[in-house]
This record gives C-alpha cells, sequence and structure tokens, in this order.
C-alpha cells in the first residue's frame, strides 16, 4: 500500500537487467543478488522471464530461481510472460503476478517480437484467456510510448489508442508506459500520464525509463507528480533494450532512493544494503551498468 507521500519501486534487474547480458550467469550468483536485493528492502522484483532459452538463453534456469522463492512472504514477485504458454508456465510454478510487453509502435514490436501490435494484442486476449479462473495480478507494459529507436518520437495518438485497446482486454491491468529508448524528457512524461490517466480514470499506472541522456530520475520524479506510484528501476542501473541501438541501461534504483527520499517520499528501502546489491550488479561480467550514487563516496552516499 503506497501513501500520498510514498512510492513503490519495482527492482527489474533479475529480469530486465539479467537478459541484458550475453553470457549465462551462474543460477547461484543470481539467487544470491535477488536476496541481496529483498534484503534490501525490495518489495515488488521482476524475478525474470518464462521465455524460450532459446529467445533469451540467459533466463534458461528461470525454473530453478523460481522453485528456490515461490511463496516468499510479504512481497511481490511477477514474472514476464509473452504468450497464454509462457502466462500457463508461470502459473504452474506459482506465479500469478504476470507481466506483458507489447511496443506502441510498429516497427520496433515487429523488431522486437516478430508480431504487429494488433498481433500480441491476441496474444494478451490469450494470456487473459489461460488465467481464466485463477486470481492473477496482470501489468501491461507499453514499451516505446515515448519514443522509437525506428520511427523516432512515437504519436500519442498511438499511446492513447494501445492503451485503450489492452485495458479492453484486461480491464484490471496496471499499465506501465515506457520510456524504451531514454529519449523522454520530464515534460513529456508528466503530460502524457496526465492524458492517460485522463483516458483511463481508476487505472493504476507505473513508468519505466532508462537513462541514456541522464532524464532518468528526473522523468521519474515527473511521473510521481502526475500521480504515477509505482516506478520500475535496476539496481546499479544493469539493462538496456537490444532492439533500441544505444539505450543504456534502466534507471538505477539506488539513484531513484537519493531523489524520493531527499525530498521526503519515503521508498521503504534500506540504502546501504542496497548499495551493497549494487556493487556486486556492477561487478557481473558483461554487464551494461550505470548510476550516479553507487560512485559517490559511501560517507556521502549514506549523510
Amino acid at each position: 500500500m503506497t501513501t500520498a507521500r510514498s512510492v513503490d519501486i519495482v527492482e527489474v534487474a533479475p529480469r530486465d537487467g539479467f537478459q541484458s547480458i550475453n553470457e549465462p550467469l551462474p543460477t547461484g550468483e543470481k539467487i544470491a543478488i535477488i536476496e541481496d536485493l529483498l534484503g534490501a528492502g525490495v518489495k515488488r522484483m521482476e524475478l525474470g522471464s518464462f521465455v524460450s532459452p532459446k529467445a533469451i538463453p540467459q533466463m534458461g534456469d528461470m525454473a530453478d530461481i523460481a522453485a528456490h522463492f515461490r511463496g516468499r512472504p510479504g512481497v511481490r514477485l511477477s514474472v514476464l510472460v509473452p504468450n497464454a504458454r509462457g502466462a500457463e508456465i508461470a502459473l504452474r510454478h506459482g506465479y500469478p503476478e504476470l507481466v506483458f510487453v507489447l511496443s506502441v509502435s510498429e516497427a520496433h514490436n515487429l523488431n522486437n517480437v516478430r508480431q504487429t501490435v494488433a498481433q500480441s494484442l491476441d496474444q494478451l486476449r490469450a494470456v487473459v484467456s489461460a488465467a481464466q479462473g485463477e486470481a492473477i495480478k496482470l501489468r501491461v507494459d507499453l514499451a516505446t510510448s515515448f519514443d522509437c529507436p525506428l520511427d523516432g518520437t512515437v504519436p500519442m495518438g498511438d499511446v492513447r489508442r494501445v492503451l485503450h485497446e489492452a485495458l479492453s482486454i484486461a480491464p484490471d491491468a496496471e499499465i506501465a508506459l515506457c520510456d524504451t529508448t531514454g529519449r523522454a524528457d520530464p515534460l513529456t512524461v508528466k503530460s502524457r500520464f496526465e492524458t492517460a490517466m485522463q483516458d483511463a480514470p481508476g487505472t493504476p499506472f507505473a513508468f519505466h525509463g532508462h537513462d541514456t541522456f541522464g532524464m532518468g530520475v528526473a522523468n521519474a520524479l515527473y511521473a510521481y507528480e502526475a500521480g504515477v506510484r509505482v516506478i520500475e528501476g535496476a539496481a546499479a542501473g544493469l539493462g538496456g533494450c537490444p532492439f533500441a541501438p544505444g539505450a543504456t541501461g534502466n534507471t538505477a534504483t539506488e539513484d531513484l532512493f537519493f531523489a524520493f527520499e531527499q525530498g521526503g517520499i519515503s521508498t521503504g528501502l534500506d540504502i546501504e544494503k542496497l548499495l551493497q546489491a549494487a556493487d556486486r550488479i556492477a561487478a557481473l561480467p558483461g554487464g551494461k551498468t550505470g548510476g550516479h550514487l553507487r560512485i559517490v563516496p559511501r560517507k556521502r552516499a549514506f549523510a
């Protein structure tokens, strides 16, 4: 539950972050990092994704990770599913909190998942159908809600259309507007969320951003000002979209902590433990990391 002066930060390093690393990471190391993040007070996390190992080899050990954390009390652990089969597998493994991603941009969706937007919406229908009778929580991530690496600025009219169609399929879903390339600016973020919230009153919204142009934290703050209370981040800024050339890591969770907590907005995170986890993530071979607080002298960071 959030209050007027708190924000839920969803940690995405174990899914969006790990999958950006080409060489397979040891399952035990992944589990240890996730444990560190939970120990730092993370209450919502994308644990991974049930996808074909051929598509994303880094997620090939998802069943083992899922078994380790299944039923963990006091936290919300979600998994990304690309289709109905993924949803069925997730539910079979005891994970009723699902994340489905599609792009607003036709070009990016074709490049990313080899489907048109309409075909991806059909997949969303199949996910909802597969979960009928289950007490699920569904989140729909609308990638390229601001900018497309292939076509440039994405018209707000396109965002509104895909938002409307997604909610007609999954009316109870949480919706995330995602800045896939990191090119969004704070004023546009605020404006687009305000428009989306007017179009879909009562719908819970989230924001996913990248820090490619140094706007990750500012964009998150402006999303909060628009009324968004769920913000995604990745410890150490781990991540990067393989289909958005130049889009560096996700906004660092520790930077989000600093910005919100300095402004009197509670995150519920323990910064010392979070930075320890971020250091461990930054040491992973092949990872694209970023952020600022992690490289500030710790005495100053903790002050």
